[in-house]
């Protein structure tokens, strides 16, 4: 018999598991994030800069540069939760780890999918 997880019964040949706040992975339809309304001010500019730190991570790379991706992918990684948003934090991660390992490959990889996270991405204020 399945197991039981947080959405029900779990099953290896089912649907890929919903991430917390992020939807299907790998699927471009909207998601919702619920975001602490005092952070209403904030959130829409912080959303922005990440579509900005994408570019500037995609011309760092393109030019060798994975001591930017590095910093770009900590500072994402350090400041995603403190705005509700846990794929920033785990994409942020990510492209950290892939920085330090000069994975130019993964990095695109992982560059496109923070791009996806933010373009599906719908803020809900609570």
């Amino acid at each position: 018999m399945p197991e039981e997880g947080p959405r029900g019964p779990s099953s290896a040949a089912g649907p890929p598991a919903l991430r917390e706040g992020e939807g299907p992975p790998g699927s471009s339809e909207p998601f919702k994030v619920e975001i602490d309304q005092d952070l209403e001010d904030l959130v829409p500019q912080y959303l922005e800069n990440k579509k900005k730190d994408a570019q500037k991570i995609r011309v760092a790379l393109d030019q060798g540069d994975f001591n930017t991706v590095r910093i770009l992918g900590h500072s994402m990684a350090g400041s995603g939760g403190g705005y509700g948003f846990a794929g920033i934090t785990r994409i942020g991660r990510n492209l950290e780890k892939l920085a330090t390992e000069k994975n130019a490959d993964g990095a695109r990889a992982a560059v496109r999918e923070l791009e996806l996270y933010l373009s599906r991405v719908v803020v809900e204020y609570v």
